[in-house]
């Protein structure tokens, strides 16, 4: 079957991928759709570091081939929404409602891919840009067969994320002001998370002036094409401010753009060395600066509620799918996401 690899020097699609039956407790499941994130990027780049040879992918849609024994709430025939979280279900923080905190679903790649005699690592528990893939029974969210496998393939990682970090981890509330910085993909949805949550002003910020017709149409109330005017739309600062691009220099200036009480919410992914600095006084007014891994995300819960709501007309994915190329043109997607041209390129099988 086909698939995208990295083998450390390079990225390629192959059509020699093998993928091992489904055992107990997990999902066998043929994609349809894929998105291209900058987390998989990032791995060919080294931002983030992972074992090779590697699958990549982690924002994917199919339908259920097979389950292993044990499963019952996904069976053949089932769309589903993939999610990247393999936890254990059994643990503290999963019995706490947690899961994106479970110890097991943490730097653990299994091998379920072979090439000729080679195994290959799962990305993210998940490897997307392969014709099949086995997951967790935890992964696999059935969704309603009405809604288009590209969209839906978008809520596993970049809707969960963006949309998470703001309603479970940051809690914006009505009336909040909210700035977001970089309005690539995570940023498009943190946007739609703050207009869902009630936010009042919700300042984009994005170096590329092209981006300002799609950002109000996500939610944004006013735009930017650098933080300097920030304080001008918001004298006092802001209460939650989202750094979606992964620089230290942003992540400094969201600091800096908050209001007593404010937080900064960290979103983009910086190397894994990077260190960044901000003024320890300021502070002292209550002010806060939050990691986010996966938006803080309940995906058994969290799917199905952003599911209903896309139905219902108030949450976008159709609008998040800017690219579909099939999976043999990963090379454009590729470009196209790396220079910033699409929200999301979805791939397709």
């Amino acid at each position: 079957m086909r698939g995208v690899v990295f083998d450390g020097t390079q990225v390629r699609v192959v059509d020699d991928l093998v993928v091992r039956d489904p055992g107990p407790g997990e999902v066998l499941v043929a994609i349809a759709a894929a998105g291209l994130c900058h987390s998989d990027l990032s791995v060919v780049d080294g931002t983030i570091p992972f074992p090779v040879p590697v699958v990549l992918g982690h924002e994917g849609a199919g339908v259920v081939e097979a389950v292993g024994a044990g499963v019952g709430h996904v069976a053949p025939g089932d769309h589903v929404a993939l999610s990247t979280l393999a936890n254990c279900g059994t643990c503290a923080e999963c019995d706490r409602g947690r899961p994106t905190m479970c110890r097991q679903a943490i730097g653990r790649p299994g091998k379920p891919f072979t090439r000729g005699s080679t195994l290959l690592h799962q990305f993210a528990a998940n490897s997307a840009f392969a014709e099949r893939t086995v997951v967790k029974a935890v992964q696999a969210v059935r969704i309603p067969k009405d809604i288009p496998l590209e969209s839906a393939a978008l809520i596993g990682c970049g809707v969960l994320t963006g949309v998470g970090a703001v309603l479970n981890r940051a809690r914006v509330d009505r009336g909040d002001s909210v700035v977001v910085i970089g309005t690539g993909g995570i940023g498009l949805n943190v946007l739609q998370g703050a207009r869902l949550a009630g936010a009042l002003r919700i300042v984009a910020v994005d170096a590329n002036p092209a981006k300002e017709k799609v950002a109000r149409q996500f939610g944004a109330t006013d735009f930017l094409t650098s933080t300097d005017g920030v304080k001008d739309i918001l004298p006092t600062g802001a209460d939650h401010a989202f750094e979606c691009v992964g620089r230290v220099e942003l992540i400094r200036q969201a600091i800096d753009l908050l209001d007593r009480h404010g937080q900064a919410i960290l979103l983009g992914v910086p190397p894994a060395t990077a260190e960044a600095s901000f003024l320890v006084s300021s502070l002292y007014l209550d002010k806060s600066v939050l990691g986010c891994r996966y938006g803080s995300s309940r995906p058994q819960r969290d799917i199905a509620l952003y599911a209903d709501l896309y139905r219902r007309g108030r949450l976008l994915l159709d609008e998040l799918v800017t690219a579909v190329h099939p999976v043999e043109d990963f090379a454009r997607a590729r470009a196209d996401a790396e220079a910033g041209r699409v929200a999301r390129a979805v791939l397709t099988f």
